[in-house]
């Protein structure tokens, strides 16, 4: 479950980052909507949303810039789409602290990566997915060993490895 979620918000970070526009960042195209909205919502609602409202005015140019182009990026997906990346957003929210701490700074790691390597790690994900499920259980068994290992036992074993793929 927490690898689907870290790989979920790996190839979906930027749309669910805009999932919290501020009201009204964009002309609305049905005024008479938003209005009716509004008045459906709760005294606390209306506040956080002019809290938000501020908060984002308060931002530099650029940053309201990015924020409506996520806001964009967001609404042009699928309905199915933003529907999936709500509850994975949802589901992660859910998660006790230090997983949801592990998820996020396994993120920044893959943000840090070169292109060629964050494709590499995309295709190995999904091979893993579109796996029968008992190669996928062993694939896991396996990194649960692996996690397992010591530096110098994961070391000695790469040399194994490596020495194995020179062979000819």
């Amino acid at each position: 479950m927490r690898a689907c979620l870290a790989a979920l918000l790996l190839a979906l970070a930027a749309p669910a980052g805009a999932q919290s526009p501020a009201p009204a960042a964009a002309s609305p195209p049905n005024a008479a909507g938003l209005r009716e909205r509004w008045e459906k919502l709760t005294p606390e609602q209306r506040e956080e949303l002019r809290q938000r409202w501020q908060s984002f005015r308060e931002l530099p140019p650029a940053r309201q810039a990015e924020i409506r182009d996520r806001l964009e990026r967001w609404r042009s997906l699928p309905a199915a789409q933003r529907e999936e990346i709500a509850r994975t957003w949802k589901s992660f929210r859910q998660l006790p602290p230090e997983e949801r701490h592990q998820i996020l700074s396994l993120f920044r790691r893959y943000q840090e990566m070169s292109p060629e390597r964050q494709a590499q790690l995309r295709a190995m994900f999904q091979k893993l997915v579109s796996a029968p499920p008992e190669v996928r259980q062993h694939y896991l068994d396996n990194l649960a060993t692996w996690r397992q290992l010591s530096p110098a036992q994961r070391e000695a074993l790469k040399e194994i490895w490596r020495q194995r793929r020179q062979r000819p």
